[in-house]
């Protein structure tokens, strides 16, 4: 499975703090906000990556991660020359691609909760068309809302609904196969000139191919859209990472206990750190590594 952090979009409900800076290089805590959807697909066993940004930003992305190898993956970068829908992603990243499935994240998102990567694994082993991932919101009608059925398969799907037919919210992170490419060109672009996501899931409803994988207890969603909600993310993450003594979405740290790295090369770049406690982190962790589930 390829994978497409989408990270265009000018970020103006967070002026004037992207002014001359794209959203997902502002910090949340102790690291860059790209690290965390990052380390998503890096736990869902993705080492091939495409992040998309705008022109503006693409050399910042290049020179914070370049291509990957250091922390054994691949990454790449696409120019996205102006937002026009989250579906737009598969057109632009349709070379990288291929002919392979696709995960697809939105370069805002933080998802945490205990034994991730095996519901990744899961999620992504199950993959048949669609697989959204859902979080029950006090809210639901400020988002896309799924309805499901025992079984897991979407039977309904709305965006931003009067009258929710659920609690579950569709999050930013999605799973296709490979017909994603094709469903995204024969699209109608919405009112605003945009490919909407949600459509590119109908046509997956209306196949009978659209599942959902619930996040529930022990998770946490949160998005990063807002001055606030990026305050939010930010004491979500210190406040675990002071009380458990561990490091949220760090992506060196992944590398190694998904076996991308040695714990040799993970001591190493964190050497390259060590006058901070991210670079101390490391250097300690490599020290006492003992091989086991990543997350």
């Amino acid at each position: 499975m390829k994978g497409i952090i989408l990270a265009g979009g000018s970020g103006t409900r967070l002026r004037p703090l992207t002014g001359a800076l794209s959203k997902q290089l502002l910090p949340v805590y102790d690291k860059p906000m790209i690290y965390y959807p990052l380390s998503v697909l890096m736990l869902a066993g993705i080492r091939d990556i495409q992040i998309i940004t705008s022109k503006a930003h693409l050399e910042m992305f290049r020179s914070l991660l370049g291509d990957g190898s250091r922390i054994g993956i691949s990454v790449d970068y696409a120019e996205q020359e102006e937002p026009r829908g989250i579906a737009e992603a598969f057109l632009i990243g349709e070379e990288h691609i291929g002919d392979s499935p696709v995960a697809l994240i939105l370069g805002d998102n933080v998802f945490h909760g205990p034994g991730f990567s095996s519901v990744l694994a899961t999620s992504g082993a199950r993959l048949d068309g669609c697989e959204l991932f859902g979080y029950p919101v006090k809210d639901p009608r400020r988002y896309g809302v799924a309805e499901i059925d025992a079984e897991g398969l979407l039977v309904s799907l709305e965006e931003k609904p009067v009258k929710p037919r659920s609690h579950l919210a569709v999050t930013g992170l999605y799973f296709y196969d490979n017909g994603v490419v094709d469903i995204a060109r024969r699209l109608t672009p919405s009112a605003r000139g945009e490919l909407e996501i949600t459509d590119v899931n109908k046509v997956y409803l209306e196949q009978g191919r659209a599942r959902m994988t619930e996040l529930g207890r022990g998770f946490a969603w949160l998005d990063m859209g807002t001055h606030s909600s990026l305050l939010q993310a930010g004491q979500y993450v210190q406040l675990l990472e002071q009380r458990q003594g561990v490091r949220i979405s760090c992506i060196e740290e992944i590398a190694l206990r998904m076996g991308f790295i040695s714990p040799e090369q993970c001591h190493e770049l964190g050497h390259e750190l060590k006058s901070s406690s991210y670079g101390t982190y490391l250097m300690d962790v490599a020290e006492g590594y003992v091989a086991g589930p990543a997350a």
